[in-house]
């Protein structure tokens, strides 16, 4: 029990990051890269973001590929509502853990789960790590699935906080963001009048009293004073 008058301690954004790379220090990706690179680089990539939606970032496949359980993160000091986050992205409490959109669509009815998830799928999807895969892999088809939970998992948020994530972890992102909020717009702006476009509200005025002059009369002078009519 700590001493009176000194504050207990709190799980941290650094303290995730630490336990981050404890917990995924021999993993190894599909390109045999160090798992715990990923990990970082998604909870980097919210840092816009509060410290409970950073931590979840940082943790957010900690229950997924290790034997770490929702009480042991809680008893170390990660807060209820970033466990819930990183439960909801871990695809082996979904319903259906082998349906990956219904996964996507479930993780999309939570805005904060919603941005761990984007920064996520935006890492995975660089264009490097896309190329080694394919080079790896050549006899495989492109992976698409990262590119169709996109509009669902941004549909969810405000896009500010879209692109705040993509600039940090994968800018390329940004230009197919551009793409599709273009194709989303229907508006025809090849015939597009003046009447069409809209319109400001008008702002009210209070009217004027026409018998009022808006300056008050300068006080009469003799011709050639200052203020007077010029002299002949």
């Amino acid at each position: 029990m700590p001493e009176q008058g000194t504050p207990e301690a709190r799980f941290t954004v650094e303290t995730a990051k630490v336990l981050a790379e404890v917990a995924h220090n021999r993993q190894k990706d599909k390109l045999k890269r160090p798992y715990r690179e990923h990990v970082l680089a998604v909870g980097d990539a919210l840092e816009d973001f509060d410290d409970d939606i950073r931590i979840a970032g940082y943790l957010h496949d900690i229950a997924e590929d290790t034997p770490m359980t929702r009480q042991a993160l809680l008893d170390m000091g990660v807060s209820e509502r970033a466990v819930g986050i990183i439960e909801r992205v871990t695809k082996r409490l979904h319903d259906n853990p082998d349906d990956y959109q219904a996964g996507i669509r479930f993780i999309a009815q939570d805005h904060d789960a919603t941005l761990v998830k984007i920064a996520d799928n935006a890492h995975n999807s660089l264009p490097e790590r896309v190329q080694a895969l394919a080079e790896k892999w050549p006899d495989r088809p492109p992976v698409t699935r990262y590119a169709d939970a996109r509009p669902v998992l941004y549909a969810a948020v405000p896009e500010e906080e879209v692109r705040k994530i993509l600039a940090r972890v994968n800018p390329w992102l940004l230009e197919e963001l551009d793409d599709r909020l273009d194709e989303a717009d229907d508006t025809d702006y090849v015939n597009l009048s003046y009447e069409d476009a809209p319109q400001d509200e008008p702002v009210e005025t209070t009217p004027k009293d026409e018998t009022t002059p808006l300056v008050e009369p300068a006080a009469s002078a003799e011709p050639g004073e200052p203020g007077g009519a010029p002299k002949d």
